[in-house]
């Protein structure tokens, strides 16, 4: 089957998963977009502000969509909306973090795993490290896709992107959603800034970005960013392979981050952190929202090359 014939054959759903968190239920939405005899599913949770949109970009969505270049591959995506954003459930902001993320990632991975034969848990940014916390306490999955995050942080650069959040009540495009001021989203006109450069400037691209901009709750942040107790270690009780992506990440490489110099370089430096299979790619030439990289079809076609090798 050629990739436009799986993507004219593919059928996407929509599908909400009742999850409990913190003892209370609530749905978490996602989409699922499977090509016909797809075996292996890909659950990917997005990002701080961003939600299930960032794995399908609309703006030239044959550059841009995960989900358009996996399913061209015949891999099926599950693009979930953090609970908190999109079209899940929006409970106070202080029922939320990292951990209660992935508890609910847990409880829609059993849900799925009986349509397919392979699961494969991935995430970026925040997303990524809950992604690592499902995968590392539960080991229900059989790969981890980690896409802008390292173990180590740059501070330098990441304190003042948190220091320009807004309170969601607050935000013009945000304010009548009824969210509490524990959630946060970008200021007006920041969002290059934050998760693009280095890349180059797409006007299209940063548009439909602020267009589709969603929240984190700060308790989120608290500790999926607490690097040393709470993500490191889950991830090394991952056993099974983790590809690791990052763009020319300003957060997460340089001289207080993760040695992002080369694919050998940031392997090294990332290896003590897994307790199984670890390789590493890097895409070159574009920040932290590497969806959005005009060469993002490179890091697309490592991710679907590296899935089938989990066959």
């Amino acid at each position: 089957m050629t990739p436009s014939t799986a993507n004219a054959a593919t059928t996407c759903e929509d599908l909400s998963f009742p999850v409990t968190v913190a003892l209370l239920p609530q749905t978490m939405h996602g989409r699922l977009c499977a090509p016909p005899g797809a075996s292996t599913v890909v659950v990917l949770i997005p990002g701080g502000t961003y939600n299930a949109s960032y794995w399908d970009i609309g703006y030239t969505p044959e550059i841009r969509s995960f989900r358009l270049a996996a399913n061209s591959a015949g891999v099926a995506t599950l693009a979930l909306d953090r609970l908190g954003t999109g079209s899940s459930s929006k409970p106070l902001s202080t029922l939320l973090s990292a951990s209660a993320q992935a508890v609910a990632a847990h409880q829609v991975i059993q849900s799925i795993r009986p349509r397919f034969a392979k699961v494969v848990v991935g995430g970026h940014s925040i997303g990524a490290a809950m992604a690592m916390i499902e995968a590392g306490r539960y080991r229900d999955v059989d790969g981890v896709l980690v896409t802008g995050m390292t173990h180590r942080m740059n501070l330098i650069t990441v304190i003042p992107v948190l220091a320009n959040m807004v309170p969601a009540p607050v935000d013009p495009d945000l304010s009548a959603r009824g969210l509490d001021a524990g959630y946060l989203t970008t200021g007006q006109g920041t969002r290059y800034t934050a998760f693009h450069t280095p890349g180059p400037y797409d006007a299209g691209a940063i548009a439909y970005d602020e267009s589709t901009k969603d929240v984190f709750a700060t308790t989120e942040a608290v500790d999926s960013l607490t690097l040393t107790t709470v993500v490191t270690p889950a991830s090394q009780q991952i056993t099974v392979p983790v590809l690791l992506v990052v763009g020319d990440d300003p957060h997460f490489c340089g001289t207080l981050g993760s040695d992002c110099s080369s694919p050998a370089a940031l392997r090294a430096s990332e290896a003590p952190f897994f307790g199984g299979p670890l390789q590493t790619f890097i895409l070159h030439g574009y920040g932290h929202a590497i969806n959005y990289a005009p060469n993002a079809p490179t890091y697309f076609a490592v991710v679907t090359s590296w899935l089938k090798t989990l066959s």
